[in-house]
């Protein structure tokens, strides 16, 4: 969805007040204002990282740890002013770092130098339910972005072609894909922006591209003379996608903090009618987020069933009642549109999501806890 020029990461947030980070002397404590990023201590050991964020500021603000090149390793978003919000990160190799806190979640944000040092044994080196987990997840991963490089050129060809209707039909299927694996490709935040950007979000000076300035041709404006060659560029950008995406070593936090990242993408974009605001498909992205939430936690399965059943007992029983709410607004053979949902029908659904983001929240701490 790209709700601002960032994002994502794959996806390590926890936003989680229970359980506490494995080793590393406990969490991090950042405090963040509208002017300020202070972040308690600039060096810790490799390992399971845990930082707590407090926003002590005026506007909503979220919080990154970056490797070189800025490589998002983890982000923890929509953190409003008074909240405090946890992130657990996996980091195995000790290096430079960068911590950057985002007030009104614009910008390059705050940013400061942070060291990790040492090294450390990855999760999946001692676990073989958690390397599984992560190979499980990384099939899926891999055969989503198949589908994803396969109906996007679908999609591109129908643009290029001048055939609006085929390609306003294939444009909620693409999505799908990429929705599906949102945590990861978000994670390549050169990248997502030009893909996902949404025309008020994108940065100062940087060109409304991707699947959004598309939607907003098809569906407003009409093609223009730089239509195919924007198409084009949505093409090569989610092939590099694709490569990359297969190429990523995934941790099990990353697993369990880009499900509840998904479950915040609907929330923060789907639920309000923001994301598709051309098209006003957005409940097609809504079901792609949920099936990718779903299909982390399914890899994760094993493991929450050893170590907190009864959490993961709730959150299945909550996907489940998400799901039947979703299946009521099928339309053929796929959605309604946005503007078609009544206001209690947008109340239940906002009412399910926020039911499920509390105990899906628990996911990442449960699987640091070990």
């Amino acid at each position: 969805m790209n709700r601002k020029p960032y994002i994502a990461a794959l996806a390590l947030v926890a936003l989680s007040g229970c359980g506490s980070p494995a080793g590393n002397g406990g969490p991090i404590a950042v405090r963040a204002t509208d002017s300020e990023c202070a972040v308690a201590k600039n060096t810790t050991a490799a390992g399971t990282i845990t930082f707590e964020v407090a926003n002590k500021g005026t506007k909503v603000t979220e919080f990154y740890l970056y490797a070189e090149g800025d490589r998002i390793m983890g982000e923890v978003e929509n953190i409003g002013p008074g909240l405090t919000r946890k992130l657990n990160v996996e980091v195995s190799e000790g290096g430079k770092y960068t911590t950057a806190c985002k007030p009104g979640m614009k910008g390059d944000g705050i940013r400061a130098d942070f060291t990790v040092t040492g090294g450390a044994a990855k999760a999946v080196d001692g676990d073989a339910k958690l390397a599984e987990a992560t190979r499980s997840y990384q099939r899926y991963v891999n055969s989503q972005s198949d589908a994803l490089l396969a109906k996007t050129t679908e999609f591109v060809n129908a643009v290029k072609a001048g055939k609006v209707e085929d390609a306003k039909a294939l444009f909620p299927i693409a999505r799908t894909y990429w929705e599906r694996i949102e945590p990861v490709a978000e994670s390549f935040g050169d990248l997502d922006p030009k893909i996902d950007g949404r025309e008020d979000v994108i940065e100062e000076g940087q060109e409304f591209t991707g699947y959004h300035r598309l939607e907003k041709d098809l569906w407003v404006d009409g093609l223009k003379p730089d239509s195919n060659s924007i198409a084009d560029r949505l093409l090569a950008d989610v092939k590099e996608i694709v490569e990359r995406a297969k190429k990523v070593e995934l941790t099990p936090l990353q697993l369990a903090n880009g499900a509840k990242e998904l479950l915040d993408e609907v929330a923060t974009g789907k639920i309000t009618g923001e994301e598709d605001r051309y098209s006003h498909t957005d409940l097609w992205d809504f079901r792609a987020n949920v099936d990718g939430a779903q299909a982390a936690v399914a890899s994760l399965r094993p493991v929450l069933v050893e170590r907190d059943a009864k959490t993961l007992s709730t959150v299945e029983e909550r996907f489940s009642a998400l799901d039947k709410l979703l299946e009521k607004q099928r339309k053929g053979d796929g959605f309604k549109l946005y503007t078609e949902l009544t206001e209690p029908e947008k109340k239940e659904l906002a009412a399910a999501v926020d039911a499920l983001g509390e105990p899906l929240s628990k996911v990442a701490s449960v699987v640091a806890s070990k």
